[in-house]
């Protein structure tokens, strides 16, 4: 597999964090896995945003999607150009006070070359049932998107006193 350097845009707004001081708490780590789909938001060139939907889960400390087609498709062409990303993932389940809930993963993408199918395969239990792998499998090799974590945010047991809107 190789690796594809997107860069960091010339600014202000782009320093590096350290990934050390997000912490993932298990509530978190239940709702992506729990098969709720993403939504995918990156930046146009202009600074419009795009989204997409996308099977997402956790890979270690970090959020990882895939795509076997286009892979010069809307997001993979922003992201290549700004890494910056930010995921939204709403419960399935509502106790009906109050809003939904949902959490939101803001971060920084780094797209790899080659192993979209190992990513689905993996991502397919919870999407799917325990055990499935991604049905079709004569598939391209793909892009596999790792998303350095960067704030969480939202409505749920995750919620802290500087949460964002």
């Amino acid at each position: 597999m190789r690796t594809v350097d997107v860069g960091l845009p010339p600014s202000e707004h782009t320093r590096r964090y350290d990934r050390s001081v997000v912490e993932i708490t298990q509530p978190v780590r239940d709702l992506v896995e729990s098969g709720v789909l993403a939504h995918v938001v990156t930046l146009g060139p202009d600074g419009t945003p795009h989204v997409s939907l996308a099977w997402a889960g956790f890979d270690d400390d970090e959020l990882v999607f895939a795509t076997f087609y286009d892979t010069d498709q809307h997001k993979l062409r922003n992201l290549r150009r700004d890494p910056r990303v930010s995921l939204s993932f709403e419960a399935k389940e509502h106790t009906g006070e109050g809003l939904h809930p949902y959490v939101v993963i803001r971060g920084r993408a780094t797209i790899t070359e080659g192993g979209a199918l190992e990513v689905m395969d993996r991502l397919a239990g919870a999407y799917i049932g325990p055990g499935a792998e991604f049905p079709m499998r004569d598939v391209p090799p793909g892009v596999v998107i790792h998303v350095a974590i960067e704030k969480i945010y939202g409505q749920g047991p995750w919620q802290s006193d500087t949460a964002e809107d």
